[in-house]
């Protein structure tokens, strides 16, 4: 009987951890999309549905909200390939990424940044 507890507790650890790796937080902007630490996630203008067009120095900035390929996309959060073969999340076809300025949960220095770069919202 232990092992077949044991068993089911891995099972749903594990499905746990193919999840999208996100949820939601009030802000004095509004309700938005953060990562699980409470980092604020944004969204590139410059990005089409389904491609993230934030590479290289971009992305060093902006990183992008990784998947791995264990991940399983699922309801509005799917999963990108990037130019360099890496996988990202995204929320309704958008790519997510962080923003480096912000250094901890609930900053959302990159907001309205150069124009382009907003806050993730649901």
């Amino acid at each position: 009987m232990f092992h077949k507890a044991l068993i089911g507790l891995t099972l749903t650890f594990s499905l746990q951890a193919l999840a999208a790796p996100v949820q939601m937080a009030d802000t004095p902007e509004g309700e938005i999309l953060t990562n699980t630490i409470g980092m604020s996630l944004y969204v590139f203008d410059k990005d089409t549905q389904g491609v993230s067009n934030c590479n290289d120095t971009c992305a060093d900035n902006w990183p992008p909200l990784a998947a791995t390929s264990d991940d399983t996309a699922d309801g509005d959060y799917g999963i990108v390939t990037r130019a360099d073969g890496s996988l990202q999340w995204s929320y309704q076809g958008q790519p997510l990424y962080l923003w480096k300025e912000d250094k901890q949960a609930g900053d959302i220095s990159g907001d309205g940044k150069f124009d382009v770069w907003h806050l993730a919202r649901p």
